[in-house]
């Protein structure tokens, strides 16, 4: 037994490297298995009543790693420094006074079980100390060791059952922020013309942050198709939350049969009040691809230029770039046209994907070093080997080509929209939408 001031023996411990590490044993598990050793923390002053307690643990039929504190501070400073699985806390500390021991001991971030054993008999005082968050009030002149032992075990139960429903509820809660974040990144295309390809997708960076990029795709009643890809600058709610909201000001913008050349004016109009700081930028690419789907008007506001598909991937050569949203210098937007062909596909894309870096093996002990960004040529590649088992699925295999290329989650999200066109002979088109889950995708 270990602890400040006066000490007690303590019984031989079979935990070996895992109690070293501070890792409890049934961490992983729902239900506590009758042989799984159980790291206890005794806070008692008293020698004699902590010998007591030694050899009723030993009668309870418990496997036990026993530590010993004589005050209240120690024994937090011990459950700051190591894995406790319960507290044996004694009422009448020098350090302490009445339930204020309990109290601190709960106001801990994962507080263990904690079982109050002292010598006041009043059941009143074993109520309190309950509702103020013990497991069990246990007076020491009425326990034997069975009824110890079970306390303890009872008491470990019941914090793995409530770690449990936390789990559960921050699983549910994550499941519902996706879905959020999914309705917010992966709009529903308001494509009606089921000949073209709308295959969008988006990976969160590996920093767990948010990130503001946003894509959508619209289709007129004189069948235009209209889409966007933009990039917030920065990371974070304020920027995912602006990313949305331009993508919403966009599709409403867009749906209002605004000419094309007057809607990026209206975005950057809404953008200037929504931001949350004067220096928040936004870079977007907007397409407008004609009604008989032979050209597209291709605007670029600070952005990459697409990629054109046909046998391979082609960079589009930006001829009109403007300027990034949001930037205080003079100077608006004007469209490129561009000839897209009898069968076509348009990737757009944020620059998470040509931003990420190259891993390779380096150095006499072949530790992993960064050389270079994948690059517009790289993420050419890259598509190109995607191409190879044909369109469908081509979003997912580019997001993770470039997750090898970078050896491992991406620093910075990335978002993907391809639209393609396979011709008039009428044959539906693909659509995919893919939002990497960051259990997968994190690791």
């Amino acid at each position: 037994m270990t602890g400040r001031g006066r000490e007690v023996p303590a019984r031989p411990s079979a935990r070996g490297d895992e109690a070293a590490a501070g890792g409890p044993l049934h961490a992983e598990r729902a239900v506590l298995a009758p042989t799984d050793e159980l790291s206890v923390l005794l806070v008692e002053d008293d020698d004699g009543d902590a010998i007591l307690v030694e050899e009723l643990l030993s009668d309870g039929n418990l496997t036990v790693e026993l530590h010993r504190a004589t005050t209240l501070d120690a024994a937090l400073d011990t459950l700051g420094t190591r894995h406790v699985d319960c507290v044996l806390l004694d009422l009448g500390l020098p350090d302490s006074v009445g339930l204020s021991a309990v109290e601190r001991v709960r106001a801990g971030v994962r507080p263990p079980a904690l079982v109050v054993l002292t010598g006041h008999s009043g059941v009143d005082l074993g109520v309190q100390a309950v509702a103020a968050g013990a497991d069990d009030y246990l007076v020491k002149g009425e326990v034997d060791g069975d009824l110890l032992g079970r306390s303890v075990r009872y008491a470990v139960q019941r914090r793995m059952s409530v770690e449990q429903q936390r789990a559960l509820y921050r699983s549910e809660v994550r499941a519902a922020e996706t879905a959020r974040l999914e309705r917010a990144l992966l709009p529903t295309p308001l494509v009606q013309d089921d000949r073209i390809d709308v295959m969008v997708g988006y990976v969160p960076g590996g920093n767990g942050l948010l990130g503001g990029d946003f894509f959508d795709a619209v289709e007129r009643p004189d069948g235009t198709v209209l889409c966007v890809i933009g990039d917030v600058a920065g990371h974070g709610p304020d920027e995912a939350a602006l990313g949305a909201t331009l993508r919403t000001a966009w599709r409403t913008i867009v749906l209002s049969d605004t000419p094309p050349e007057a809607i990026l004016p209206l975005l950057e109009r809404v953008l200037v009040p929504e931001r949350a700081r004067p220096e928040v930028f936004v870079t977007l690419c907007q397409v407008v691809i004609s009604a008989d789907r032979r050209t597209a008007e291709v605007y670029l506001a600070g952005h990459l230029a697409p990629l054109l598909l046909r046998d391979t991937a082609a960079e589009i050569t930006p001829t009109a770039r403007g300027r990034a949203l949001g930037i205080p210098v003079t100077g608006g937007w004007e469209s490129q046209s561009v000839d897209l062909g009898e069968r076509w596909a348009l990737m757009l894309y944020t620059d998470g994907l040509v931003e990420a870096t190259v891993a390779s093996s380096g150095g006499a002990t072949g530790s992993r070093t960064r050389q270079e960004r994948v690059g517009v040529d790289g993420l050419r590649r890259a598509v190109d080997s995607a191409l190879e088992h044909g369109v469908e699925g081509v979003v997912e295999r580019v997001f993770r080509r470039v997750r090898e290329l970078h050896g491992g989650p991406l620093a910075d999200d990335a978002a993907l929209l391809v639209l393609g066109w396979g011709g008039d002979e009428g044959v539906p088109g693909e659509r995919t939408a893919t939002l990497a889950d960051s259990e997968e995708w994190v690791r």
